[in-house]
């Protein structure tokens, strides 16, 4: 079912949405805790790149590249979008059941240890309980936000394991020339600087919340370079989609600066974004370990 909600009542949360109008199976499901015969959902055998929601508030709970065929009659998932999902004992007493974080619709039941996946755990999902996205209309769904601060690969890490962050993709913007590759954007010859572009649900997060975290992750006082890598490509910058963004950039820095801190982020408004070569996404996950120049500072308490 693609994504076309008929919204009813008033929901809280970062934006105020509403509720879809549950049919009576849906509300069986979801409401009431059931479960849908195996093989039956209209996701089990789905494909398609995307993005899968909570199909009661529209909340984004899963990544289609995330997905994987267990075999069990209901679609799988390995992990879920950071903060989307929440584990809750089950009535049997036996199991552990998930729900959405966002409006505690019922989900169906998570496992681990059946070592199925890199991950050991296995999301167990109602497909009435889902509604799907797919890559081509996530624009209309959700929201992008572009910042740099260094080495793309930690600003990534922390960005990327935000509540409400569906997808943090590092690669390269502000740049003169299509499709540059590492090694270009190091030699200083094409403009581009290492970002990162978020995509983020604005039902469990805000644009704020997530360049609170950006100034909080780097050093924003450090004029082309970050730590040990010294480059314009390093350099501290905003890249803004609209006029609320610019206006969020501005309000922080300003914060900022009152408390004494000479930053010099810039502000730019945004330009193509070009994802970085599949080496370079992921890597600390793939890695197994934590960046070297990027670490979680309070600044604004």
């Amino acid at each position: 079912m693609a994504a076309a909600w008929a919204w009813s009542s008033q929901a809280e949360g970062p934006m105020k949405t509403a509720w879809r109008k549950l049919t009576a199976e849906e509300e069986r499901v979801i409401v009431r805790k059931g479960t849908e015969a195996p093989f039956s959902g209209e996701f089990e055998r789905n494909t398609a790149k995307g993005v899968y929601c909570c199909r009661r508030c529209g909340a984004a709970l899963y990544r289609a590249e995330d997905k994987f065929d267990a075999g069990c009659g209901w679609p799988a998932f390995e992990d879920e979008v950071p903060g989307a999902v929440r584990r809750i004992p089950d009535a049997d007493g036996r199991r552990t059941e998930i729900v959405c974080a966002s409006c505690e619709g019922h989900l169906g039941h998570v496992f681990t240890g059946e070592r199925l996946t890199p991950r050991n755990t296995r999301h167990c999902v109602n497909s009435v309980s889902l509604a799907f996205v797919a890559d081509d209309s996530t624009d209309k769904e959700f929201e992008r936000a572009v910042f740099a601060g260094g080495c793309f690969w930690g600003v990534e890490y922390y960005l990327q394991q935000a509540r409400g962050v569906i997808r943090a993709v590092s690669g390269y913007t502000g740049g003169r020339v299509d499709r540059p590759t590492y090694q270009q954007v190091c030699a200083g010859n094409t403009g581009h600087i290492e970002a990162v572009e978020v995509l983020f649900d604005p039902r469990q997060t805000t644009y704020e919340t997530l360049a609170r975290l950006f100034f909080e992750i780097h050093d924003p006082t450090q004029e082309g370079r970050q730590g040990p890598d010294i480059g314009e490509q390093y350099r501290s910058a905003v890249f803004v989609r609209n006029e609320a963004q610019k206006a969020t950039a501005e309000k922080l820095i300003g914060l900022l600066r009152a408390k004494g801190l000479n930053v010099v982020t810039r502000i730019e408004p945004a330009t193509t974004f070009w994802p970085a070569e599949t080496k370079h996404q992921d890597y600390y996950f793939i890695k197994g370990s934590t960046p070297y120049c990027h670490r979680p500072v309070k600044r604004f308490d």
